[in-house]
């Protein structure tokens, strides 16, 4: 009899795709905020623990969370589904406005970089108009590098968004859309 509380468990966790025992409510929120559940934020660890549980699973994901049958309360659990789905679909927002701002800024420096490419093609061919040689070779030394860094800096960012960004991305993408259930155990 003693073992068929474990092997509920053992059960349960082989049937859910991310499963975590939990002591009490508290054990997803940071120690260090006395807010309500549905204002609190989440703690570190959790969210570190939930990052590594999901990072090989697909996209339609269940959360479950194994708490104490004499420690559930199905209103407290409402509010934790509600702030766990806000935190969520916030920080997915947030990173796909930072991974955008990102390219974005990315594009600005292949943009510039193509101007300054320009502007010393032109400086060079009509360098010979003016009569002023030296002085336009000059800037076409100056110019040239400049030219090449941003435009390769540029694509650079472009192409290579920080893996942190894109996991992260992955991340809340998974748990915006999480099934959230409680269960007793």
């Amino acid at each position: 009899m003693a073992d068929e509380p474990q092997e509920t468990i053992k059960n349960i966790l082989n049937a859910t795709e991310i499963s975590l025992i939990l002591d009490t409510y508290d054990d997803i929120f940071s120690d260090f905020d006395p807010r309500p559940y549905n204002e609190r934020s989440l703690s570190e660890d959790f969210l570190a623990e939930a990052k590594r549980a999901a990072r090989d699973k697909g996209v339609n994901l269940e959360l479950r969370f194994l708490v104490p049958n004499s420690a559930r309360n199905t209103q407290q659990e409402e509010r934790i589904k509600h702030r766990l789905r806000a935190h969520f679909k916030s920080h997915y927002n947030q990173i796909t406005g930072e991974i955008a701002a990102y390219r974005k800024q990315a594009m600005i420096l292949i943009i510039i970089g193509t101007i300054i490419g320009l502007v010393e093609a032109f400086i060079l061919s009509s360098s010979n108009s003016f009569g002023l040689d030296t002085l336009f070779t000059g800037l076409g030394i100056v110019l040239t590098p400049a030219s090449w860094f941003s435009i390769w800096t540029g694509v650079e960012h472009l192409v290579y968004t920080p893996k942190d960004m894109i996991s992260d991305e992955a991340f809340y993408k998974k748990m915006e859309t999480v099934k959230i259930t409680f269960t007793s155990y």
